[in-house]
């Protein structure tokens, strides 16, 4: 099944505010007319279809995979999952970078100890699908605000960059910089 095949009902998926998940999926940063329709069609409808966060992340293939054999070990993405579903946590993660500050400040210190551009957004959708879940789950939207008051609460290294950082700030979206004080 392509991805051209289904682009019609996704994008006309993005029309409907009546879903059950709208609300909680377009609470999250970037997702929009584009990605709220994939993360909708990614979760289902059914809930106690994934019994945790790492079940979602395997099927998005979002959890790095690590085999052994002997002495030796190597972790590698994950290859038997949708493309489609990878991409698209993928691409969201990516834009996310540009609307959260959080996000912004995640992939940088990703970049700062030594992961490549795509190593590093995969980490952050893997961050990103963990609050997914918990938000969907308890049918609750996603409060920016509350998520970085508790990184300043528990001295998260991100709040860190957050403060320091000159890049961290620099967003395209529209968060306000006034709960930087």
């Amino acid at each position: 099944m392509t991805r051209k095949r289904f682009q019609p009902r996704i994008y006309q998926a993005a029309g409907v505010t009546d879903h059950e998940d709208a609300q909680i999926i377009s609470s999250f940063p970037a997702t929009g007319r584009v990605f709220a329709p994939r993360l909708i069609a990614a979760l289902g409808t059914d809930r106690e279809r994934f019994g945790s966060a790492l079940d979602l992340e395997n099927y998005s293939g979002m959890a790095p995979v690590t085999e052994r054999s002997g002495k030796s070990e190597w972790i590698h993405r994950r290859w038997k999952c949708s493309n489609f579903i990878r991409q698209s946590f993928h691409e969201w993660a990516g834009e996310t970078t540009k609307h959260s500050i959080w996000a912004r400040a995640f992939y940088i210190q990703a970049r700062e100890r030594g992961m490549g551009h795509h190593q590093a957004v995969r980490a952050l959708a893997y961050k990103w699908i963990r609050i997914l879940y918990k938000c969907w789950k308890e049918r609750v939207p996603y409060d920016e605000l509350h998520y970085l008051s508790v990184l300043k609460k528990r001295g998260s290294n991100l709040w860190k960059i957050i403060a320091e950082h000159p890049d961290a700030i620099r967003l395209n979206g529209p968060i306000e910089s006034q709960f930087l004080c």
